[in-house]
């Protein structure tokens, strides 16, 4: 299920996921469950590991296809979808950390993962310690011989963009290590290749790319990845297959989309940067971007997502959403409308004080998806919004 050394990944995006069939849609299989021949082929079934025809909950075509595609794209053996980026995140810690273990993950993540490794984590006697990912020796000093099962990163990270350097994080021996790529998506790093044991994603994002399915996905290498199934089949996060067929649809044209947005983000990050009203800029194609040099050489793509800081607070980030017309007050990213969210009274509004002091999370953030309009369309309607703050 490796990508054919012979094409870019561009092409790979076309070609994967396939299965020798001929058709050039995705096909979408509904049904739940398929009969057998009798008692010795259920029972060969039963004991099959991630494979369809026996109960969708275990394996799906579509999804498998889906699957399939992923693993392709991020250069792994295997790959394994759920329901949502959070049924991956909180499928992978639990089928790998048990009471008494230890993770390490970054201090500056998306608001869920980090609900979800204070509280549930907490509760269930796993130990977190959490670390500035911009420096990738603190992952390594941090991890406990024999405690630590799982170090935890985000790259870009979520809303500040901030990068965790994947080579140095490829050298930690011992615990799994696992890269949340969502920002990315595979066309534009593939943390496997620098030794990283599992890449994630919220495939709701830009892999799926339109808004209209609610995924997640693993890639990784297929003995870990069936462990991981092993569990996630008991813990029930699986994913749809109509949304798996979404999932490959925006496999397809994941390449064009992403250097598209792209190329928009970074000219709106650039013009920006001249705004009298706009005290901060955040994007890794910026050259004023701290780790500009890292993201050269571990991205092809700089991604469809910038944050900005706005003179003036929340009050002035409150006139700038009221004043859009063309850019859209919305949580996700990834897709075809630009969106703008105020972070820290949304997706990481459940974030405590001192942790949103200690990651910059500040009232002034401001995060922007940006789509597939014409740049000079949402620059005009940032330009005149801005005016009104």
């Amino acid at each position: 299920m490796t990508s054919d050394d012979h094409l870019q990944i561009a092409t790979t995006a076309i070609t994967s996921g396939r299965d020798g069939s001929n058709a050039l849609a995705p096909s979408l299989s509904t049904s739940s469950t398929w009969s057998s021949s009798g008692l010795e082929e259920s029972n060969r079934q039963a004991n099959a590991l991630h494979q369809t025809g026996n109960y969708s909950r275990y394996a799906n075509p579509t999804v498998e296809a889906f699957e399939h595609a992923v693993a392709e794209l991020e250069n792994t053996e295997s790959a394994l979808a759920f329901a949502s980026g959070m049924g991956a995140i909180s499928s992978v810690v639990l089928a790998l950390c048990s009471t008494g273990d230890h993770i390490v993950a970054q201090r500056n993540c998306y608001a869920g993962t980090y609900a979800f490794l204070v509280g549930p984590c907490a509760r269930l006697g796993i130990d977190v310690t959490f670390v500035d990912g911009r420096n990738a020796q603190e992952f390594a000093a941090a991890v406990r011989p024999g405690k630590t099962m799982l170090v935890m990163t985000e790259s870009p990270s979520n809303p500040h963009l901030d990068l965790v350097d994947l080579t140095e994080l490829g050298k930690i021996k011992g615990p799994f290590t696992l890269v949340d790529s969502t920002l990315a998506t595979p066309l534009a790093q593939q943390p496997h290749d620098y030794g990283v044991s599992i890449v994630l994603h919220s495939a709701t994002k830009g892999i799926a790319g339109h808004n209209d399915a609610t995924l997640g996905v693993i890639a990784g290498d297929l003995d870990l990845i069936n462990d991981i199934w092993a569990y996630a089949v008991l813990h029930g996060a699986t994913a749809s297959p109509f949304d798996a067929m979404n999932g490959l649809r925006g496999i397809r044209t994941l390449d064009v989309r992403l250097a598209r947005q792209s190329e928009t983000a970074l000219a709106l990050a650039l013009w920006l940067l001249t705004q009298k009203n706009v005290t901060g800029v955040y994007y890794p194609g910026l050259k004023s971007h701290p780790q500009h040099e890292l993201a050269v050489k571990q991205m092809r793509y700089f991604g469809s997502v910038l944050s900005f800081e706005i003179a003036g607070g929340k009050p002035a980030a409150s006139k700038l959403l009221s004043a859009l017309k063309l850019v859209r007050p919305a949580v996700t990213l990834g897709g075809p409308e630009t969106l703008i969210s105020h972070s820290a009274s949304s997706t990481h509004n459940s974030v405590d004080i001192e942790t949103k002091t200690k990651t910059g999370l500040s009232d002034s953030l401001l995060r922007v998806s940006v789509g597939l309009e014409a740049c000079v369309d949402i620059k005009n309607d940032l330009e005149n919004a801005l005016k009104n703050c």
